[in-house]
């Protein structure tokens, strides 16, 4: 978790932060947009001087803005998720250099799997986000089952990604499935930081770190 913070991995946080932040107002600004204009359209359709118009209006201000909170807040982990794809290999770069500089450097995925490895992943996670949401009704399951189905794919991920700077896909696959628990394991510590407000905004750069760590001592006790 220190190194998130130190100079190059800094650097990489600031530009994450301002393209999240960039997402998040362009969808706030749409939402408000779309708002405005259907209660534009009831109004042209019933008349400026409706009573109810005004009071739809004030009503509808005050449910969208808590709304977008919400929704808001639940576009930080697929945004993140699709950022990191942008970032990953220059990360993971910087810390291969300089912390196993006497390995084999890792190998960058090519663009085109790069983009579906992205893809694939902000899909799942905003497909386990949801679940979470949904069970968010049932008392006693919410809270576990964030961790569960967070745990899970973001471990997945992350883990693969670092396997296949190493090793061809199907291989970087079976590894993982070999060492699903401490995968798992290490997914869970992924999932509570991303459970942390503001903190959340380095999950991208924390998990990328964290996996290349956890690859690297498996893959080192798997060649003893």
């Amino acid at each position: 978790m220190s190194q998130v913070f130190e100079p190059p991995f800094r650097s990489i946080f600031w530009k994450m932060l301002g393209y999240t932040l960039g997402i998040l107002i362009v969808i706030w600004i749409a939402l408000q947009s779309v708002v405005g204009y259907l209660l534009g359209l009831a109004a042209t359709e019933y008349g400026d001087g409706s009573s109810w118009i005004s009071w739809a209006e004030w009503s509808v201000s005050i449910l969208t803005g808590i709304g977008a909170v919400f929704v808001l807040g639940f576009l930080i982990a697929p945004i993140s998720a699709l950022l990191a794809g942008l970032f990953q290999d220059e990360i993971a770069d910087i810390l291969e250099t300089r912390d196993y500089p006497a390995d084999r450097p890792g190998t960058a995925l090519p663009l085109s799997q790069s983009i579906v490895q992205t893809i694939k992943f902000t899909g799942v996670v905003i497909l386990g986000n949801l679940l979470a949401l949904v069970l968010l009704l049932v008392p006693g399951v919410n809270l576990i089952a964030f961790f569960l189905v967070n745990g899970y794919l973001l471990g997945r991920e992350f883990f693969e990604f670092a396997a296949m700077r190493f090793l061809p896909p199907a291989e970087a696959k079976a590894f993982r499935r070999a060492r699903g628990g401490t995968v798992f394991l290490g997914g869970l510590v992924i999932a509570c930081l991303l459970a942390v407000p503001v903190l959340n905004l380095v999950t991208p750069i924390f998990a990328t770190i964290f996996m290349i760590h956890v690859y690297k001592k498996l893959a080192s006790a798997a060649a003893i």
